[in-house]
C-alpha cells in the first residue's frame, strides 16, 4: 500500500472515531493538531514549488515532516498519539531514503527514491496537513 492510501485509510479512521464520538477532541488535541499542521505546511509546500526543488532540499522536507511528527506524537496520549503514530508509520520510507549517489562503499541499506516516491510522500503529507487541519476545527 503507497503512503498516500495509508494516509487516506488513517483519515477516514480519525474522522470515523470523531462522528461516533470514539474520538472526543479535547482543546489539547486541537491545538496540537493545528500546530503539527502548520509545521508541516511549512515544511512541505504545494506540488508545484516542491516540484521545482532539488532532490536533495525534498528529501530534507519530507525528513522534517517526520521530525515535526515525532515530536507532536511525543506530546500527546491517545487516539491523537495513535494517528500521529500511523502517519509516521506511513511516512517511514522515506527514513531509507538518500539523495546523493553512493561514490564508494555501502549506503547502510538507504536507496535513491524515483520522482514519482517523492511526489507520493509530498501528498501523504499535503493530506495529513487537510487532515490535522480538520481535526483543529472540530468543536464539540
Amino acid at each position: 500500500m503507497d503512503m498516500r492510501r495509508i494516509v487516506a485509510v488513517l483519515a477516514e479512521e480519525a474522522e470515523q472515531q470523531i462522528q461516533y464520538q470514539v474520538w472526543e477532541l479535547a482543546p489539547s488535541d486541537r491545538a496540537l493538531a493545528l500546530e503539527t499542521e502548520a509545521s508541516l505546511r511549512d515544511a512541505v509546500g504545494p506540488a508545484d514549488v516542491q516540484d521545482a526543488l532539488p532532490e536533495i532540499t525534498r528529501l530534507e522536507h519530507l525528513r522534517e515532516t517526520l521530525a515535526v511528527l515525532a515530536i507532536s506524537l511525543a506530546r500527546t496520549h491517545g487516539h491523537l498519539a495513535w494517528f500521529l503514530s500511523g502517519a509516521i508509520n506511513a511516512l517511514e520510507p522515506v527514513l531509507r531514503w538518500r539523495a546523493l549517489p553512493a561514490t564508494r562503499g555501502g549506503t547502510f541499506g538507504t536507496v535513491l527514491p524515483s520522482p514519482e516516491e517523492y511526489t507520493e510522500a509530498e501528498d501523504a503529507v499535503r493530506h495529513l496537513q487537510d487532515v490535522l487541519a480538520q481535526i483543529s476545527r472540530i468543536k464539540h
